[in-house]
């Protein structure tokens, strides 16, 4: 489906040159990383929320904003009314629904942060919201926009290599990512987070989506908890990485952490400080130093789901925790050729069926998500300037949220889960 452009008298193309204001509520990781494309790309950061006072005020001198213009509550924000063009909302993944259904009240632009919500019946409440508003949303699933997706969605649309029948998707997280962010880190439990597919796979589930060009049909799913669980505990094992005296431990916070620099991700996660220091002192006191295997918490870390799409194409996403590398790797299977894709290396393999051929195109993949930031932020700011369609739109994305519903309905109960069709207007 085609992006939208919104008429000018619902608040896009601002047009003149003027500069676009943006407020960023939730100014921990992602919000950071928006705000800082925004700047680069010529916007203004205008307004910032954050429930951290010290976060708050250190993105506050980063940006020279006066107390004035951040606040502790995304609340205050909103009862001046409308101050800025559009918003990031980059709060908790439990906090999103309601600050974007009032953004959209005020007619705000939006760019939300996925999951785009925890509770499946929101997706229609936010749908509703944004079709009454005069304002968008746009879902923020970056891998769009990087230029290896978008070189493989070029060549299914081409019908270079004919029809396309099947995918096959991996999402390879690495041990040590999943041991950050799904055993110690804000998404080890479901709920209060996200179910892990809907967490760490809804960018995927989007791609799925986009190269089938279609609604999804139905899905099953398959996955658990396998080893980072009490009883896997190594013999001897401390409560904390730092007095531990197992050596071999691949989830051993004193090999993740130390070795990385202090002031880009993970560590950005564990310190606002940026220093080696305060890095020690978190893995100290915090919760990115206890041992991976002392229990609370439930999320898989291997599921494998088969999707059926309407228009016929079928698609597999296997997500592991056991892997060396964060990064996805396909094959994309056509009539007339295969594409194999690996991201991390920036590999397209393409096979020619008919005329016997291999060709390797190499992609630019530098950059935060494979440059997918970047370019998501330049595309958002281009809609808002009344240059571009919208990026994503909405209808769109519900798409990945309710796969990724679905997913988690049937890996729970063995089921085949029927998606209703989408997009619904």
């Amino acid at each position: 489906m085609a992006g939208r452009t919104r008429p000018a008298a619902h608040g896009g193309g601002l047009g003149g040159g003027a500069q676009v204001k943006v407020a960023i509520l939730g100014c921990g990781n992602r919000g950071g990383v928006y705000a800082r494309h925004l700047r680069d790309l010529g916007a203004s950061v205008s307004h910032l929320t954050d429930t951290d006072p010290a976060q708050l005020d250190r993105v506050a001198r980063q940006y020279g904003l006066e107390p004035t213009r951040c606040f502790t509550e995304w609340h205050a924000f909103f009862d001046l009314g409308r101050v800025a063009d559009a918003v990031v909302i980059a709060t908790p993944d439990d906090q999103h629904v309601q600050p974007c259904l009032r953004a959209l009240e005020l007619g705000y632009h939006v760019l939300l942060e996925k999951p785009i919500c925890l509770e499946e019946v929101e997706l229609d409440l936010l749908l509703a919201a944004e079709q009454a508003s005069r304002g968008s949303v746009t879902v923020a699933h970056v891998l769009r926009s990087t230029p290896f997706f978008l070189a493989i969605r070029e060549l299914v649309a081409s019908g270079e290599l004919g029809r396309l029948v099947g995918v096959n998707h991996s999402e390879n997280v690495a041990f040590w990512h999943y041991a950050h962010s799904y055993v110690r880190g804000n998404w080890r439990q479901s709920p209060p987070a996200a179910p892990f597919m809907l967490a760490k796979s809804s960018h995927d589930l989007d791609l799925l989506r986009w190269f089938a060009d279609s609604p999804p049909a139905w899905i099953m799913a398959d996955g658990a908890l396998h080893h980072f669980r009490p009883e896997q505990r190594p013999e001897g094992a401390a409560e904390r990485c730092l007095d531990c005296p197992v050596q071999v431990c691949p989830a051993d916070a004193r090999r993740i952490y130390p070795h990385r620099a202090p002031d880009v991700w993970p560590n950005t996660v564990l310190t606002g400080s940026g220093t080696p220091e305060g890095v020690l002192a978190a893995l100290r006191d915090g919760p990115y130093g206890l041992c991976a295997y002392r229990g609370g918490n439930d999320q898989p870390d291997q599921l494998t789901a088969l999707i059926h799409f309407q228009n016929g194409v079928q698609a597999t996403l296997s997500v592991s925790a056991f892997t060396h590398d964060n990064t996805r790797t396909l094959r994309l299977m056509f009539t007339g050729g295969e594409i194999r894709g690996q991201m991390e290396l920036g590999e397209l393999e393409l096979h020619h069926f008919g005329r016997g051929t291999v060709e390797v195109r190499m992609i630019d993949t530098a950059g935060n998500h494979g440059g997918g930031d970047t370019g998501l932020v330049n595309g958002w700011l281009a809609y808002l300037r009344g240059e571009a369609n919208q990026p994503t739109p909405l209808t769109e994305s519900l798409d990945s949220h309710r796969l990724a519903f679905a997913a988690e309905r049937a890996r729970r109960d063995g089921s085949v889960q029927t998606l209703d069709h989408s997009p619904r207007a």
